[in-house]
C-alpha cells in the first residue's frame, strides 16, 4: 500500500500496526494547536509544543523539557513548570536569562553549552551543568547527547564559530529528538541516524537556506521534521526540495509564528 501524508495522518495506532508500521506519525495535519503534536513512545507519549522561532517544549511522562525559552514567561503559561531546560547558544532569541529565571523552578535542571554556562546568573548556575559538543549527560530517563551546531559559508562564519554552540540528541522513553539550534548543513547533522522528530532552522544570514535545509535532513531522513527559526524562509521550496531527496520524512508545520 502507497500512502501519502494525508492517508497516513488519517489511520489510527491500529491500523499502522496492522500494517506493520511502527513509525511515529503526526497527530494532525496542519493544524497544530495548544494541545500540540502527539507521538506515541515506549512509556506513553511524547508532546510537542511549538512556542516561538526556536522555543519548544516537549512533554513525556519522564519529564517535561523547554528548550531555548524566550520571549517572556507569559508565552510559558499554559506548560507546567520545566523539570529539563536546554540552551543550545548565547543569541538572544535563544538565551534569555530573564526569561529563563523567571520559569525555572527550584527543582528544574539546565544543561547548556559551556559559553552559556560561563553567563548565567549565580542562582541559575547552580541548577546548571555545561557539556560541549561531543559530550554527553542524562536526566534521569532522558539521554542528552550534545552535538556541534555551527556556520560552514564564508561570510556566515560570525555569527556561530564551529566548537561553540551545541545542537542536542535527545532518548525519550525509546525516542530521538535532534534540536539542531542554529546551524548550517553540517557533516555531523548529516551523519545522524535513526532520528524520530528533528527540529531544523533556515534562516538567512544566520543559519541555511531551504536547498541547504532539505539536502541534510536528506541525508540522516528523519521521521518527522519541524522546520524552525526560519522567519523570511520558504517553507513551501523546503518541502518542494525535500520531497527530490527521495526519503520518506514527514514535514510538520508548527505554528512558531502565530
Amino acid at each position: 500500500m502507497t500512502m501519502s501524508r494525508r492517508t497516513t495522518l488519517g489511520l489510527g495506532a491500529t491500523t499502522l500496526a496492522g500494517l506493520g508500521l511502527s513509525t511515529i506519525m503526526p497527530r494532525m495535519a496542519f493544524a497544530q494547536d495548544a494541545m500540540g503534536d502527539e507521538y506515541q513512545t515506549d512509556n506513553g507519549r511524547l508532546t510537542v509544543y511549538p512556542i516561538s522561532h526556536a522555543s519548544l517544549v516537549l512533554a513525556a511522562p519522564s519529564a517535561v523539557i523547554y528548550a531555548d525559552p524566550v520571549g517572556g514567561a507569559a508565552l510559558y503559561e499554559d506548560h507546567p513548570t520545566p523539570d529539563l531546560v536546554l540552551i543550545t547558544h548565547e543569541h538572544g532569541d535563544h538565551y534569555d536569562p530573564d526569561t529563563l529565571t523567571a520559569l525555572a523552578g527550584p527543582e528544574t535542571h539546565i544543561v547548556a553549552n559551556p559559553a552559556v554556562f560561563d553567563m548565567l546568573p549565580e542562582a541559575l548556575a547552580a541548577q546548571a551543568e555545561a557539556i560541549g559538543n561531543g559530550e554527553s549527560t542524562s536526566f534521569g530517563a532522558v539521554g542528552i547527547d550534545a552535538i556541534p551546531a555551527y556556520n560552514t559559508t564564508e561570510d556566515r562564519l560570525q555569527y556561530h564559530p564551529e566548537g561553540r554552540d551545541n545542537g542536542y540528541i535527545l532518548t525519550i522513553d525509546g525516542k530521538r529528538v535532534y534540536i539542531a539550534g542554529d546551524t548550517e548543513d553540517i557533516p555531523e547533522m548529516r551523519a545522524l541516524e535513526n532520528i524520530d522528530i528533528a527540529f531544523v532552522p533556515m534562516n538567512l544570514p544566520y543559519t541555511m537556506d531551504e536547498a541547504q535545509a532539505a539536502a541534510g535532513v536528506g541525508a540522516f531522513a528523519p521521521t518527522v521534521v519541524y522546520p524552525y527559526h526560519y522567519r523570511g524562509s520558504d517553507l513551501g521550496l523546503f518541502e518542494a526540495l525535500l520531497g527530490e531527496e527521495s526519503v520518506e520524512t514527514e514535514v510538520v508545520r508548527g505554528p512558531w509564528y502565530g
